[in-house]
């Protein structure tokens, strides 16, 4: 795992709200659905700690940044609800890309071009370090889970699928 000075959307915007962060780079891994499990393993840290940024739209008019463990899946619904909405789903990845100004698997809740409600998977909280994509493919920032979440007025919130 190196550290490095990258420059990115997010780097920039981390900089200037003040948050301190560390850049580590893994070899990017194009595995729909997989990517972030990757990226765990790229960078060497347990998949609890690295977290996942899905962009979703709530009843085709709202847009927002959910952020969940890699190795978990997001409960639409509970997203939907949290919003005000009754579905959720998916945006794809041309709108995705359009809205945020990042690549599908580098994008991140800091420094998009279009910023969206961000809510964290509650369990960010119980961390001291997550590591979440740093604004492109093969990236990843480690920061404190509060300050990311102040960073973007972000919220915390239960987002994914029990446990079966």
């Amino acid at each position: 795992m190196s550290q490095q000075k990258i420059e990115t959307p997010t780097t920039h915007f981390l900089a200037a709200h003040g948050i301190a962060y560390t850049m580590h780079d893994y070899d990017y891994v194009s595995d729909p659905g997989k990517i972030g499990l990757h990226a765990a393993a790229g960078i060497g840290i347990e998949q609890e700690k690295v977290f996942k940024t899905l962009m979703v739209e709530i009843d085709k008019k709202q847009v927002v940044c959910a952020v969940i463990p890699v190795h978990q899946k997001m409960n639409l619904k509970k997203v939907a609800a949290l919003f005000g909405g009754k579905n959720a789903r998916m945006l794809n990845a041309e709108k995705a890309e359009a809205l945020t100004g990042f690549q599908v698997g580098g994008i991140s809740p800091f420094g998009a071009r279009t910023q969206v409600p961000v809510v964290f998977e509650k369990t960010a909280l119980n961390h001291d370090i997550m590591y979440i994509n740093g604004g492109g493919r093969g990236l990843v920032v480690g920061l404190a889970p509060q300050q990311a979440l102040a960073c973007v007025n972000g919220q915390s919130a239960d987002l994914t699928v029990d446990p079966t």
